[in-house]
């Protein structure tokens, strides 16, 4: 059953309807992955996803912040969420296809401002996050599973627009690229973009302080899809869709892309 997966942080599900609906129309994947909804459940807009034949949801929400949502047009069912570091945000949601593949949409922290968890309690929540996941693939190997979303981290030199100068940055310094490196080699994952896009400079966010982001070209990519080593042989076709980031209103980020034929 081969189908296409993408995830997006739309910065606010409510607000962004219309650019959702805009990728389900134009785009169709299989299944939608969506990070910083910032609405509550109940209120996620679905009767226009379900018109498109978006049919079915998981997510796990909460007013104003955070908020992760999974949807489809394959039937799924809700596969549990997990509160990570505690901190009773509403970061993760998974799924379960048919075919008994478990998607695992994740929103990390962004860790704030300063890489210092002394100076800076959201980065220590970040780091803590990222060790809590390790351990849990440390302790139980991933099997037919995909973990994707805003992992708030770009690891390589060619994930950013400038390695230097992003060094001392949050989202690209050695500490945080060294806890992700852990999280994916605890469960054997496959970094599905970078195994079909291997080489040159890639990103899926760029800020909104650019005056013209597109010209000055200042991203990084924060948003990934990983594979777990059964099925990552079949992952195709991945892809960054870089003009819904000039859409009216955007989000910051790009759709991400990537097809499985299972």
């Amino acid at each position: 059953m081969p189908f296409t997966i993408a995830t997006w942080n739309i910065n606010s599900i409510r607000l962004r309807e219309g650019l959702v609906r805009r990728l389900l129309e134009e785009e169709a994947p299989d299944i939608l992955c969506l990070q910083e909804c910032k609405s509550p459940v109940e209120k996620i807009p679905t009767e226009g996803f379900a018109a498109l034949g978006y049919r079915y949801m998981v997510a796990r929400g909460q007013k104003g912040y955070n908020g992760v949502a999974i949807l489809s047009r394959l039937p799924i069912k809700d596969a549990g969420s997990h509160d990570y570091v505690a901190l009773g945000h509403a970061r993760h949601v998974a799924a379960r296809l048919e075919n008994g593949v478990i998607i695992h949409n994740h929103y990390v922290p962004a860790g704030g401002d300063v890489p210092d968890r002394e100076a800076n309690e959201k980065f220590g929540q970040k780091l803590d996050y990222l060790t809590e996941l390790r351990d849990q693939f440390h302790a139980e190997k991933p099997k037919k599973a995909i973990l994707l979303g805003d992992l708030n981290i770009a690891p390589r030199e060619d994930d950013v627009w400038n390695h230097k100068a992003l060094l001392k940055v949050v989202s690209h310094t050695p500490i945080e690229v060294a806890h992700l490196a852990e999280v994916q080699d605890a469960g054997r994952w496959h970094d599905v973009t970078r195994a079909d896009i291997p080489e040159g400079r890639l990103y899926s966010w760029w800020s909104y302080r650019a005056r013209d982001w597109d010209a000055a070209d200042k991203g990084r990519r924060l948003d990934h899809i990983w594979a777990s080593p059964d099925i990552a042989p079949a992952a195709h076709g991945s892809r960054i869709l870089r003009h819904a980031r000039g859409w009216e209103k955007p989000s910051d980020h790009a759709p991400v892309f990537a097809t499985f034929d299972l």
